[in-house]
């Protein structure tokens, strides 16, 4: 019944469990992590902005009182009063909206990329819990069997078939192993620590992870060409484009502008001018025209580097995360090498322990022998979750770089 519950350790199969389980501390964490939740609001902001740019130039009010009359026959204006709307050239107020438009969908991309962070570390956070639990029940198997061969050494040290020096290195064993999972549970407890930090919540908070994993028997395909859909290079797209948006921006704050006003003049009474023309009202039409626009002419040429610098960036970015690819995929391939090596061994190692076992029923065993088979047992059980650990560490990755 123990080889079974080995091997069960090993082979059970845990992925609709662990997706799940996995996916609601995911889905937590995006929930109630404070980076995100900056970032959303900053896309709050640039969002708004749109509304701050659909807006026109502020009215000018103007208003004047003649404060001292000068000593003169000539009738006098007694105050004056005008109003003038300058409107920027056609087009320039959507240009300003596309900007910012531009300017929200960048920062929206933020907010994936800081999901896609934010999942990757929960999930290999989640890994290594799960690694370590699994060790422990690993070690506890282990302190059972040594406890059972404690007991056959008792029995064969009292017909004189073993020594005390066999029971004595079977308890300092035991006690190693005991040893070995409080560490465990220390580093149990600092991992808990930091998996709760990722998802904002108490510290001391008690994270439930599956016992059993398992190596799928095929990898699933990955295609470089889905690198291109990550957000970190789309995110150099958004830019781009925003570049974009700002230069067509930059052409039409470079035309005129043109404003309509009309103007309210008072004047005293005076038997030089008759009533009917005593006030005026003047239609005003104001035009504002950029004679010197090298200003526009230098934004257009930052315009111009901005781009070049923006798609050297994203070739950069692109080779990082082939290569970042590339090494995931070696890593998971050889991973996969070493769990099928372990899983023969481990095999092996329980047929010399059904072996030592026989020998036992004969009269004859080795306690030196049995304590080799059962640090070798424990050896290939240890490096199978590690392998097993890494694999979906590196699988998380994958998926970071292409789902």
């Amino acid at each position: 019944m123990r080889y079974i519950i080995l091997i069960a350790l090993v082979f059970f199969a845990f992925a609709e469990v662990n997706a799940q389980d996995l996916a609601s501390y995911i889905q937590e964490a995006e929930k109630n992590n404070p980076e995100i939740q900056a970032f959303e609001l900053r896309y709050n902001i640039a969002e708004e902005k749109v509304n701050e740019v659909n807006s026109l130039p502020n009215t000018e009010f103007n208003f004047g009182v003649m404060a001292i009359a000068p000593e003169m026959d000539m009738p006098m204006e007694q105050f004056s009063a005008s109003v003038m709307q300058m409107l920027p050239w056609f087009g320039t107020i959507s240009a300003r909206e596309n900007y910012a438009s531009s300017m929200a969908e960048a920062q929206f991309v933020d907010i994936a990329i800081a999901k896609r962070k934010l999942s990757l570390s929960v999930s290999q956070s989640y890994y290594k819990l799960y690694a370590i639990r699994a060790k422990q029940l690993i070690l506890d198997e282990n302190i059972e069997l040594l406890q059972t061969y404690e007991r056959l050494a008792l029995t064969s040290l009292e017909v004189g078939k073993a020594s005390a020096v066999d029971v004595l290195r079977l308890q300092i064993r035991q006690n190693e192993l005991v040893q070995q999972k409080e560490v465990l549970e220390q580093g149990f407890q600092a991992e808990q620590t930091l998996f709760n930090n990722l998802l904002n919540r108490e510290e001391n908070m008690s994270v439930d992870v599956v016992e059993e994993m398992m190596i799928p028997d095929v990898d699933p395909l990955v295609l470089n060409e889905n690198l291109q859909i990550n957000p970190e290079l789309i995110k150099y797209d958004k830019l781009y484009e925003s570049v974009e948006q700002s230069e067509l921006l930059n052409q039409k704050e470079s035309g005129p502008m043109v404003g309509f006003g009309v103007q309210y003049i008072n004047q005293e009474n005076s038997p030089m001018i008759t009533s009917s023309f005593k006030d005026m009202v003047m239609p005003m039409v104001s035009i504002s025209i950029p004679i010197f626009n090298n200003k526009y002419k230098s934004v257009t040429r930052q315009n111009e580097l901005k781009q070049l610098e923006i798609k050297f960036q994203k070739e950069d970015r692109l080779n990082k995360l082939e290569t970042l690819l590339a090494q995931g995929l070696y890593n998971r391939n050889a991973t996969r090498i070493k769990f099928n090596v372990q899983t023969d061994n481990l095999k092996q190692a329980i047929d010399a322990e059904e072996i030592l076992m026989k020998n036992y029923e004969t009269g004859t065993i080795d306690f030196n022998d049995v304590l080799d088979v059962q640090e070798l047992q424990l050896k290939f059980q240890i490096n199978l979750i590690d392998s097993i650990k890494e694999y979906f560490t590196e699988y998380a990755l994958i998926n970071y770089l292409t789902r």
